[in-house]
């Protein structure tokens, strides 16, 4: 087989990615400034790599990704042309994942890595003599961030995420900085995101403010304004949807300790959208978590909080209907 030369540009998705001498590591946060962003890089969740792949074009019919040691069970996805072709169950000491009877035409292969373990990628192979080429990714570039709920550790499978289902239905090029047991609106994720190339923006925050009660009805509302605020500095008009949190029955209506709830979280998260609005942002809008993910999805919630599978393919379905009704893709296309 030949090898092809490890580059960053291989990585799609990925913020920035760790050069060593025997690998590469995706990043969802610019890893050079990781002890920026405490706790521990967000909790060590910036080092799992939801929503990134390796892209390429070729003919091969066999493609083979290096890494060092899993650590524990991962699963790596095979996309052809915008197909799921098989999903790869990679056991913990294993060095090498190979997808093989490809067809010999040319094609787009996508490799996604795994969004519940870190990957450190040390080789890529393909077929002796099959030509390759490396993909510019041109379509829109969309930033989603979130909580786990974005993160999507209860995905069948690391291309099944509602992230990545609904770019592929929306034709846009994914960078998911969903944060399993955070999105506290950190300051250094809005510095990001406003850093960040974007076409279109999304923020799903408020689940976690209440659960983890790290912001009061004191700070929340301000927090957000600073948050959308931050991002506005550079992306002055790119459009910006703001989610609610999806529904939680334990946390709808009872106040925590420092008086949020999610049906308050919902209230001001709407009123600080219609300010901003007041204020002559006309490319920031709101969506109702709610409608996204309602009280009726609640059987497709086992622990009565995150999505199953079949829930991310709902979560992606009703997403892209809400897009497309509150921001039409022409505004986005703009």
């Amino acid at each position: 087989m030949q090898q092809i030369p490890l580059s960053e540009k291989l990585f799609h998705g990925a913020v920035s990615v760790e050069k060593a001498k025997d690998f590469m590591k995706p990043w969802r946060i610019p890893y050079n400034k990781k002890d920026f962003f405490y706790p521990n890089c967000i909790s060590g969740q910036a080092e799992m790599p939801a929503g990134v792949r390796i892209k390429i074009r070729s003919n091969t019919q066999a493609i083979t990704i290096g890494i060092v040691e899993a650590a524990e069970l991962m699963e790596m996805d095979c996309v052809i042309d915008g197909t799921l072709v098989k999903t790869a169950y990679i056991p913990a000491g294993e060095t090498m994942v190979s997808f093989d009877a490809l067809t010999g035409q040319t094609k787009l292969i996508e490799i996604y890595l795994s969004q519940k373990v870190p990957v450190k990628v040390s080789g890529v192979w393909i077929d002796e003599g099959a030509a390759w080429e490396r993909v510019d990714d041109t379509r829109l570039h969309w930033i989603t961030y979130g909580s786990s709920i974005t993160h999507c550790y209860y995905s069948d499978s690391p291309s099944q995420t509602w992230p990545a289902l609904a770019a592929h239905k929306l034709d846009l090029n994914l960078t998911c900085l969903g944060y399993s047991g955070n999105c506290h609106l950190e300051p250094m994720v809005a510095r990001m995101i406003r850093d960040l190339p974007a076409d279109f923006i999304s923020i799903c925050a408020g689940i976690n403010i209440v659960g983890g009660k790290t912001l009061s009805d004191r700070t929340f509302t301000p927090a957000l304004i600073g948050f959308i605020q931050t991002i506005r500095d550079v992306h002055k008009n790119v459009p910006l949807v703001i989610i609610s949190p999806i529904f939680h029955r334990e946390r709808e209506k009872a106040e925590n300790e420092v008086g949020l709830s999610l049906e308050k979280v919902r209230r001001e998260i709407r009123q600080v959208v219609d300010m901003l609005k007041r204020h002559g942002d006309q490319n920031i809008y709101y969506i109702d978590g709610l409608e996204l993910f309602g009280e009726e999805f609640e059987r497709y919630m086992p622990d009565g909080l995150h999505p199953n599978g079949e829930g991310d393919k709902i979560m992606a379905v009703r997403f892209q209907q809400l897009i497309e009704s509150y921001v039409p893709i022409s505004r986005i296309k703009t």
